[in-house]
């Protein structure tokens, strides 16, 4: 899993070939620790499928802002440069995956 700035957001996201997986988090960010795993196993259950990125809010309040993100964690799936779908907070895994699954 790689980190996204706002230098390299659009080439590693917006124009990705592939569906991309941001989780939006901050290091001070309990939630966002416990979601972390379940990020980590999706992305290697989905390797060449799907892109999962993170991208800490913190040094990138731009792109936090330009999407809404309002709390965290916030996890964001885009397709062809659109996001898709969101999921706010805590979620467990096979919820994510069901909607990973609609666009791979």
């Amino acid at each position: 899993m790689q980190d996204v700035t706002s230098a390299d957001f659009e080439a590693q996201v917006l124009q990705s070939e592939i569906p991309v997986l941001v989780d939006f988090w901050a290091p001070w960010c309990g939630p966002c620790k416990a979601l972390s795993p379940s990020v980590a196993k999706i992305a290697a259950e989905t390797e060449g499928k799907l892109k999962v990125v993170k991208c800490n809010i913190d040094q990138s309040q731009d792109i936090a802002s330009r999407y809404s993100i309002m709390s965290i964690p916030t996890l964001m799936l885009f397709n062809k440069g659109e996001v898709v779908e969101q999921l706010v907070g805590l979620v467990k895994p096979d919820k994510i995956m069901e909607k990973v699954k609609r666009y791979i």
